[in-house]
């Protein structure tokens, strides 16, 4: 009787591969059979099948539909391995991660920004997405589509011209956005949704309403899966991130260490008797901690360092 092995780097990349081409839309009866006569083949496949599967089922409930992505060519192909390997290599023999639930779609994205990381990507299709700190965004395009889905973070998309004349649709969990040949900017944050129009004109939907609202240039809207807000006026500087800025103006400064949070790992906390005090300035997103050390030059604060990645704006 054979003893199932603990499963090498080649399997668990087998597995990655099957994984891969069990969610694709291509899927058919002969692939399923394929799948099958490789289980049988080796305890070991198996083995990391199984492990597989019971990631999966943590995962499916957070965020259905996981994978079901258009592999185009084979690097596609070969990017999407590569995802479900790392999560494979990373889960460990048990079977079990540290991260939440929510992080495994976020890791697994077709691209992705750490916390203080800004970056600019060319579609296929010649238009541009800019990236700002700590985003996940997904990317599918077809014959009748161009999509993006935003998973976290924020982007700015500049929209090209498109030979086939396929619409461009920005998803995130709230609703979709399509542009309307238009540059604009979309942040999902916990339960929120807020786009800003800089150019031309988008249509929001929320939710599975069938109802748009169009947001033209200098205009925002913020929205959640339920609720659609109204239509006001763009906040000034919307896009100062592009160039590495966080622009206020009389913000309270726990909303400001909140925004400084996105752009730092670990925890930036705050004494609550502060958090009313108002601040103003554009301040340089390159090192948050001297922005840290200035607020001690205007504002009755003091810093408070427990470690490199805990620290506390306090009250002098």
């Amino acid at each position: 009787m054979s003893t199932a092995q603990t499963p090498d780097r080649a399997t668990l990349e087998a597995a990655a591969r099957w994984y891969v081409e069990l969610h694709c839309e291509e899927l058919n009866e002969a692939t399923r059979q394929a799948h099958c006569n490789w289980l049988e083949l080796d305890p070991s496949h198996r083995q990391a099948w199984e492990r597989l599967a019971r990631l999966q089922e943590k995962f499916d409930k957070v965020t259905p539909g996981i994978g079901r992505v258009t592999l185009s060519s084979a690097r596609a192909r070969r990017r999407e391995v590569l995802k479900v390997l790392s999560v494979l290599l990373a889960a460990g023999a048990a079977g079990s991660i540290a991260w939440r639930a929510t992080d495994l779609p976020l890791l697994m994205a077709d691209q992705r920004t750490g916390a203080g990381e800004r970056r600019r990507v060319r579609l296929d299709d010649g238009s541009q997405m800019q990236m700002n700190t700590a985003t996940s965004v997904d990317i599918r395009y077809t014959g009748r589509l161009r999509e993006l889905r935003l998973l976290s973070g924020e982007i700015l998309i500049e929209t090209a011209a498109d030979a086939q004349a396929r619409p461009f649709i920005v998803h995130t969990h709230d609703g979709s956005i399509r542009a309307l040949g238009t540059r604009f900017t979309v942040r999902r944050d916990a339960d929120l949704t807020r786009v800003c129009v800089l150019e031309h004109a988008v249509e929001i939907r929320n939710g599975l309403s069938t109802d748009k609202v169009r947001v033209a240039a200098g205009q925002q809207l913020s929205f959640s899966a339920n609720v659609m807000g109204t239509v006001q006026r763009a906040e000034a500087q919307a896009d100062a991130w592009t160039r590495g800025m966080l622009v206020v103006n009389d913000w309270r400064l726990g909303d400001f260490i909140a925004e400084l949070q996105r752009y730092r790992s670990g925890h930036l906390g705050f004494d609550p008797g502060i958090a009313g005090l108002r601040i103003s300035g554009a301040f340089h997103l390159g090192d948050t901690d001297v922005i840290l050390e200035n607020l001690t030059l205007t504002l009755p604060v003091r810093i408070r360092r427990f470690s490199r990645f805990w620290v506390s704006v306090e009250a002098v």
